[in-house]
């Protein structure tokens, strides 16, 4: 019944996973990771330029999710799965009056980079990946830094 429940919101199926450590299959955790990515992200478009709330949660579903596939073996598609979420957040900071969920974008983000930086992935991979990153930084400034340290990184 629980799980029933669970499946029904996703706020108490992240809660629940978390609390109890549960590692779903790899497709189910890139489908929870999509989900998450909408729920953190989401906003309220008659609440733009202002300090709306935004689901603090999800993003750390998020990092959690990336760390998880990241060990499953996925890292190419945490590497799609984050250039979502920087397409989205960076939409949802630009929105937003003081962009406040900066921080936690770029924790999920550091994440995937410290992967890439163990990974034996090909340099044009990286390179081209940090440059979708940074073209889909609708603000300009998340993790930029970050991203041009590593597409020059030999």
């Amino acid at each position: 019944m629980i799980v029933e429940l669970a499946r029904g919101n996703r706020v108490i199926q992240r809660e629940l996973e978390s609390r109890f450590q549960v590692e779903p299959p790899a497709a189910e955790l890139i489908a929870n990771t999509e989900c998450a990515i909408s729920d953190a992200t989401d906003y309220d478009e008659r609440q733009i330029n202002h300090n709306f709330d935004y689901d603090d949660a999800a993003y750390k579903t998020i990092e959690r999710n990336f760390r998880s596939l990241i060990a499953a073996g996925q890292l190419e598609k945490v590497m799609e799965l984050a250039l979502e979420l920087m397409r989205e957040g960076s939409h949802q900071v630009e929105m937003s009056d003081e962009g406040l969920m900066t921080d936690d974008i770029e924790e999920c983000l550091n994440v995937v980079v410290t992967a890439i930086k163990k990974s034996d992935l090909p340099r044009s991979k990286v390179t081209a990946w940090c440059e979708a990153m940074q073209k889909s930084d609708r603000v300009e400034f998340i993790f930029q830094n970050e991203l041009e340290a590593l597409s020059k990184r030999k």
